[in-house]
């Protein structure tokens, strides 16, 4: 495959796993009692500063993955991310939806992952 094509995947590759935390992000911001309520249900200490700071690095991270400024540390803040959420809210492992959604948060962790290790591409504000 040329350069010119794994830039271009590279670039998809940083959108669509943008989109998610864009997305995600922008849903929590209506429905705060909710995911206040979820992230306590759990026993997590300080509930809404980690509700805001789950807004902020989902928001906040995804935009700077998605336009490639400072591309590798927020795909690396937002793996260890990731892998944290699958290891605290999807670890009952007796139903199956749940192991489904510990392997789903797994792999997007592994393309950000990707992404800190190997770079934005050429398609973006850092170019590689």
């Amino acid at each position: 495959m040329n350069t010119r094509m794994q830039n271009i995947f590279a670039l998809i590759g940083r959108l669509l796993l943008a989109a998610l935390f864009i997305l995600a992000g922008v849903n929590k911001l209506t429905g705060m009692e909710g995911t206040v309520g979820y992230i306590a249900s759990v026993g997590l200490p300080f509930p809404e500063l980690v509700y805001f700071a789950t807004v902020a690095l989902e928001i906040g991270g995804g935009l700077l993955l998605a336009v490639g400024y400072k591309a590798r540390y927020a795909a690396f803040a937002l793996g260890i991310f990731t892998v944290l959420t699958a290891v605290i809210f999807h670890n009952d492992f007796s139903q199956q939806i749940e192991m489904t959604l510990f392997l789903k948060n797994l792999a997007i962790a592994g393309g950000m992952f990707a992404v800190a290790a190997f770079g934005p591409g050429n398609i973006s504000v850092d170019r590689g």
